[in-house]
């Protein structure tokens, strides 16, 4: 009968301290404290493993036959041979000197295994997965990949870093909307997205990575917290468009090699055409580099027709893609918003607005405005004055 597999692991712990006391990494009295034992029970133990090998370990609670046994003399020869004569050979060229020059005829695992569990071989990295390179979309509009890149994009402002913001069809790798940023973030996202989806239509996914401004991830590099919208996910969600997390780096390899590209050309382009500013590059993106691009690197997608539809007329593409946030009014008829005072101006719909609920929202343009359910009660500048178009009426379509 064998040991059990809790005596093996138990065994397996013990036998790795034992072996770094032996290769003198630490002394006795710490491996008696990692283990948790007294240091007398650790010389009762080195006795036992040196009297026995492996088997002296073992808990004798759990009766079985012995499952490896090496002498520990013959142990300690290892160890100390690759320590003060052959430190730094692979495991293979170590475990041919012991046959030729030692008559030690222990298996090469075993070998590998004695020096990986005192510590002097690194233990070998866990083999990647087996991937499947994934399909592109069979239709355009299916998916689409967001992807910001930090680069010295403009070589004639050497040492200034830029994001230069890439929205990408996954069928067809054709590029749909560019623009240079001094970060990527909330707005400049959003920037993007409602361009496109006003040009072409609304389509049916997005995949991104996890940064916070697309995904809450309650700690870093995990798992994002579902139900948890982000202002990008609230819009996108509003339009029926379903945010897809990348988890691992390859699974954007197709959003990286285009960043790749776009390094190895774009910047010459800037050079090559005396752009020396960030307005002036994303004029030149608009006007002249996607199309180019494009007409480069598109590829044919593998079905003919398009997943965008049309956005419905009654649908306010500047509400949905605008930082919403729900705000109760004071009793002075006014809201607090990043430190600005919004003044509600009097409207046909109350006599006041005070402790009523209402949202304002911060547009791309940076201005401000202030809805009550479908309809808009002022709209303001980045400075929080009231604007000249700003009297009650009803929205366009629902906030």
């Amino acid at each position: 009968m064998q040991y059990s597999m809790t005596a093996t692991v138990k065994a397996m712990k013990i036998q790795e301290v034992i072996l770094k006391a032996v290769s003198k990494q630490i002394l006795w009295t710490e491996a008696a404290d990692i283990i948790g034992v007294s240091y007398r029970t650790m010389k009762r133990w080195k006795t036992r493993y040196q009297t026995h090998g492996y088997d002296g370990i073992f808990d004798r609670r759990m009766k079985g036959p012995n499952p490896r046994r090496v002498p520990f003399q013959e142990l300690e020869t290892i160890l100390n041979l690759y320590q003060t004569t052959y430190y730094g050979f692979n495991v293979t060229h170590f475990h041919e000197k012991l046959g030729d020059h030692h008559g030690i005829s222990r298996g090469y695992t075993f070998v590998k295994c004695a020096l990986q569990t005192a510590g002097l071989v690194e233990k070998s990295k866990a083999r990647g997965k087996h991937r499947r390179r994934r399909l592109r979309k069979p239709l355009t509009g299916m998916m689409l990949h967001l992807d910001g890149s930090t680069h010295e994009w403009i070589p004639y402002l050497p040492g200034v870093f830029f994001d230069l913001l890439v929205l990408m069809d996954d069928a067809t790798g054709e590029i749909y909307e560019m623009l240079l940023v001094d970060e990527e973030s909330t707005l400049t996202c959003m920037l993007l997205l409602r361009d496109c989806v006003a040009t072409r239509g609304i389509f049916c996914s997005l995949y991104s990575d996890r940064a916070s401004h697309f995904f809450f991830t309650p700690k870093a590099g995990g798992p994002i917290q579902e139900g948890h919208l982000t202002q990008i996910g609230r819009a996108l969600t509003e339009l029926g468009i379903r945010p897809i997390p990348a988890y691992p780096p390859q699974a954007r390899g197709r959003s990286e090699r285009i960043n790749e590209t776009l390094q190895g050309r774009l910047c010459n382009e800037f050079r090559l055409h005396g752009i020396k500013t960030k307005e002036a590059a994303n004029l030149f993106l608009k006007q002249t580099f996607i199309r180019q691009f494009n007409q480069r690197f598109t590829v044919k997608a593998e079905q003919s027709g398009s997943a965008f539809v049309p956005v419905p007329p009654h649908l306010d593409l500047d509400l949905i893609f605008s930082v919403k946030e729900e705000r109760t009014v004071g009793h002075d008829n006014t809201v607090t918003f990043e430190r600005l005072v919004l003044q509600i101006e009097p409207s046909y719909l109350r006599v006041s607005f005070a402790k009523c609920g209402v949202m304002v929202h911060q547009h791309l343009d940076q201005t401000l405005s202030i809805t009550f359910g479908p309809h808009l009660l002022g709209h303001y500048d980045s400075d929080g004055q009231l604007l000249n178009n700003s009297k009650p009426s009803v929205q366009r379509g629902a906030a």
